[in-house]
């Protein structure tokens, strides 16, 4: 029988450690209308410019970041929440350890 939930008492358990200069990212849960990414990123590593083809909101859990929204550049710490539409240019520059929540939201 399918579980009616799904519970994750700490996300950052998902990562025993994020390695030197790396990203590494997991998906913890995806269903036909939303996909949850958890990201972490070690000091100094960036995720360049790009844009997502859905819409999507980023949560940050852990540490702090420089985040660029279209032209807008804003730092980013724990609790800072963002909704974004679909196809806007964005990248994340971590300036500390890092953990981002990321989900996507299927048409």
């Amino acid at each position: 029988m399918p579980s009616e939930y799904e519970l994750f008492p700490d996300l950052s358990s998902l990562f025993s450690e994020i390695p030197e200069d790396s990203i590494v990212s997991r998906t913890y849960y995806e269903d036909e209308r939303q996909k949850y990414i958890l990201f972490g990123f070690a000091p100094g590593q960036e995720l360049s410019e790009h844009t997502a083809s859905q819409p999507a909101v980023l949560h940050f859990l852990k540490g702090r970041a420089t985040l660029l929204l279209g032209t807008d550049e804003h730092k980013a710490n724990p609790g800072t929440w963002v909704h974004m539409d679909a196809n806007l240019s964005h990248s994340v520059n971590a300036e500390t350890e890092v953990l981002m929540l990321l989900v996507l939201y299927k048409a």
